[in-house]
């Protein structure tokens, strides 16, 4: 059963149209046209002009009735603050008119959500018909290309519920949002698809810039429709002239009439040119029609807004004005290739929402991966990957696809792995100094000299792990070998004498000194949270090492691994959870390092003690390196038993049912009743510092996923799953977006921890290295398990029932020589078919090994019986 959004439900809902790295229009609660982020930059609460759908409906040649096909608009109702605002709007005027709030609308809307498709259904007594409308952007794995167009879809569906013939005429009328003092133009055209399909395009744009400003561009809106009439520009005039005439020329009986300016300057510059396309048709009493149109945008040129070098040189092509020259270039694409692109989105989401998982949890999952088509994410000239941590209202926040933020995110190295590696490639080429120090931001545009601030231990050791991860994905020794060196100076840099920072000086595998982490401080002397990370780093290097045939290496990291787990494992946990080995009265901890800022930013004169430390606390990610370990395939980085008496403790201290009685002096993510998982608690019998953890007391929702979906990986399923719960419930719609959780910003890219969900419940694991894959999943009883899964080279669905187990390809390809399985399923297998032909394997302990491996493509299943 869907979720539907009603009313109240619809007031925060805004559900971003666009491609990765491309920009992207929210799709609001009712029906509008919001946060138009399609010029480089987010653009947060805006509007673009009047831009709207609307409807009408005729009889014999009579209207019946006409709607902008919107719901009711939220309160409150005094008005807002409205960027570039002049009399007569903002505050204390009511709602700005460009809402169309004013204008009939339908009494009854729905809104229904499962990313990367939008549903909303519109009826009114007073229309003689239902509408429906679905809205999308290309959301298919592994094709990044498809997945980048900047483009809005919208299907509308229109039923006649009367018993008459009606005509009804859908129309779009967009805004053009270049600044045209200089003059706009607007032009209509009509051309031939590559599938001989209609192409109605009408093109916006301006003389106002040169072919290289940063804010040269167009937008474009199209349709397929058989029939069809155009306004290029609505009348321009003063005061509410434009909408008086369009409302005019719109509830006219029949066509538009077309209206044409020659370019000149517009009359009012604070008023937007606005142009509409209409979709005419006749349905018989009880008949359905389709109707598609799109928005599609190319601003070819991107400018480093938020941090631009001095002396020129901050501007780029964007990814996709490599491939269309043009929004009516993107519009034909579009259209031409509509039906397909649908079908591969709706596979993947069909697959994805079939996966018998909590309600939440593919809530979580899903509703995280819209971070991909938001302003957070770019994609520079050659394709690759870039992203800030989240969005502010009209600019990106913290930049520089920042290293300990980028660890959380979980969905793209599975769904878009080529553009996951292209993060790898940009970090070891442009981040890291040549003692293998890495600065934690990328400067653009790339080549520029990097961030000179020291490194950042989760980061830089997060780095070697997503590598690693990447290799296992990928199953490419050659990129691997390609990156090794840049890895292993990575992991050298612990000990190296260049470290101002003394991690592990004496090669001890305990991570201490001055560690800087993505709590955007630094923790001295060892702890479980930046030792685990160094821990795994080892580890992961030591594979990779042996893999590329550096024994010495590979021994080497495996020993310091060996020797620092088992420090770490005796020496911080306390019983109950791990802490900080610190005597916070120690001023001689940051002498030690030799600077007067160390001491001034971190020493409490007052109370005598270093500020910004754990200590005794138990703080959310103690053992984040274990669930990263988890997620890779990597084994043991703590004590297992140790591991989940952590995350008890953690749930029991930090998991609050209410924040009504918790002092929360950092950012408010949780209030009143509502519950979370917060960073850092200090439990009954422990000393918590005077001034503690940076953001402590927030809950933070790619820190709760983490820490719920490791609990799930542990066997705590009840626990794990009442946390993405809380968080689903912070993000109901009417307190916040269900597709914006947010952090440092909105569309935050640590939320996109909660895809680890599906591989905590699956637990899936991989190693294309080898051609391993395999499944041992949380079926609490269950005698059905259905999930997908995704590599570089395909993804499918995988599912156990108490009579079969199928692993399909739905697309792409897989070349298989070993399934992992519960012992139990692997023993009761006797008989494995692929496409009705038999398989010849053997069973190895928990593996199944298909003696001559197996080739698999699109559409196959491997079925086991």
């Amino acid at each position: 059963m869907k979720k539907r959004y009603v009313g109240v439900k619809t007031k925060e809902i805004s559900f971003p149209l666009g491609g990765i790295g491309s920009g992207s229009i929210g799709l609001s609660g009712n029906g509008r046209l919001i946060d138009w982020e399609i010029m480089n930059r987010p653009n947060k609460r805006s509007f673009n002009g009047f831009s709207h759908f609307s409807i009408k409906a005729e009889k014999d040649g009579e209207l019946v009735d006409a709607r902008i096909l919107n719901g009711d608009l939220q309160s409150p109702y005094i008005g807002e603050p409205v960027r570039g605002g002049n009399l007569h709007s903002g505050y204390g005027f009511g709602p700005e008119s460009q809402t169309m709030a004013g204008m009939p609308h339908f009494q009854h809307t729905e809104f229904a959500g499962e990313f990367p498709l939008a549903e909303m259904t519109f009826r009114d007594p007073g229309f003689p018909g239902q509408i429906e409308l679905m809205a999308f952007n290309p959301f298919i794995p592994l094709n990044d290309k498809d997945s980048s167009l900047p483009a809005a879809f919208f299907e509308w569906e229109i039923h006649n519920t009367t018993d008459a013939l009606i005509t009804y005429t859908l129309c779009l009328s967009i805004s053009n949002p270049v600044p045209g003092e200089k003059g706009i133009q607007h032009q209509y055209a009509e051309a031939l698809g590559e599938q001989g399909q209609n192409l109605h395009t009408l093109s916006l744009s301006s003389i106002q810039f040169d072919a290289e400003h940063p804010q040269f561009g167009d937008v474009c809106i199209a349709t397929d429709a058989d029939e069809v009439s155009h306004q290029n520009y609505w009348y321009r005039g003063g005061w509410c002239d434009a909408l008086e005439m369009y409302w005019r020329d719109f509830t006219k009986p029949g066509k538009l009439k077309n209206r044409i300016y020659q370019v000149e300057a517009l009359t009012n510059p604070r008023n937007k040119d606005t142009a509409s396309l209409a979709s005419h048709f006749s349905l018989q009493p009880g008949e359905r029609r389709k109707v598609r149109f799109a928005i599609c945008w190319n601003f070819p040129n991107m400018h480093n807004y938020w941090n631009p070098q001095t002396g020129g040189g901050n501007s780029w092509k964007n990814y996709y004005a490599t491939l269309f020259k043009d929004s009516r270039s993107t519009a034909a694409y579009a259209l031409s290739h509509w039906q397909r692109l649908l079908t591969e989105t709706l596979a993947f989401k069909e697959a994805l929402f079939a996966a018998t998982l909590p309600e939440a949890v593919l809530e979580a999952v899903s509703a995280n991966l819209s971070v991909l088509k938001t302003a957070t994410s770019m994609r520079l000239t050659d394709g690759s990957f870039y992203g800030f941590e989240g969005c502010i209202e009209d600019s990106g926040c913290c930049e520089g696809s920042c290293t300990h933020v980028w660890n959380y995110a979980y969905a793209m190295p599975f769904l878009f792995p080529s553009l996951e590696r292209s993060m790898r490639h940009l970090d070891f080429k442009y981040n890291q100094r040549a003692d293998g120090r890495m600065s934690f931001r990328l400067m653009l545009p790339v080549g520029r000299e990097a961030q000179n601030f020291r490194a950042c231990a989760d980061g830089q050791f997060g780095g070697v792990i997503k590598a690693y991860r990447d290799w296992k994905i990928s199953g490419s020794t050659q990129w691997l070998a390609a990156q090794w060196p840049a890895i292993k100076q990575s992991i050298e840099y612990a000990w190296a004498q260049s470290n101002e920072d003394r991690w592990d000086p004496e090669q001890t595998g305990v991570l201490m000194g001055r560690q800087h982490h993505t709590l955007d401080m630094e923790l001295f002397g060892p702890n479980s949270w930046l030792g685990g990370f160094y821990l795994a780093a080892l580890k992961a290097g030591s594979e990779m090492a042996a893999h590329l045939g550096e024994s010495s290496t590979a021994e080497t990291y495996l020993c310091m691994f060996q020797n620092g787990k088992a420090w770490i494992d005796k020496h911080l946990f306390n019983g109950s959870y791990y802490v900080q080995q610190l005597d916070l009265s120690d001023q001689a901890m940051l002498r030690a390092f030799g600077d007067e800022e160390t001491i001034q930013n971190y020493w409490n004169e007052e109370v005598q003690e270093i500020k910004y430390q754990i200590g005794e606390g138990c703080a959310i990610d103690q053992v984040v390196a274990q669930w990263h370990a988890h997620l890779c395939g990597l084994g043991e980085i703590f004590d297992p038993n140790q591991t989940r008496l952590t995350l008890k403790a953690l749930y029991q201290h930090n998991f609050k049912k209410s924040m009504r009685s918790e002092a929360n002096t950092w950012r408010l993510y949780a209030l009143n009743d509502e519950a979370g998982l917060v960073i850092c608690t200090w439990p009954e019998g422990t000393t918590k510092p005077a001034i503690p953890l940076t953001y402590n007391s927030e809950t933070m929702t790619g820190f709760e996923y983490q820490a719920a979906s490791h609990m799930i990986q542990e066997g705590l399923v009840e626990e794990g799953v009442s946390i993405v719960q809380a968080i689903r419930d912070r993000y109901d719609g009417e307190k916040r977006n269900p597709w914006n959780e947010i952090e440092c910003g909105s569309n935050y890219a640590r939320s996109m921890a909660s895809y680890s969900l599906l591989h905590a419940f699956s637990g899936f694991v991989f190693n294309m290295a080898e051609g391993m894959i395999g499944f041992h999943p949380v079926v609490n009883g269950e005698d059905h398990f259905r999930t997908i899964w995704s590599l570089d080279q395909g993804w499918g669905i995988f599912e156990l029932s108490a009579d079969r187990i199928l692993l399909e390809i739905k697309s792409g390809v897989l070349n298989l020589k070993r399934l992992k399985l519960p012992k139990s399923e692997v023993e009761r297998t006797s008989d494995i078919r692929v496409s009705g032909e038999k398989v010849n394997f053997e069973v190895i302990g928990d593996e199944i090994h298909f003696l001559n491996g197996l080739a698999l493509t699109a559409h196959q299943a491997v079925i086991l019986t």
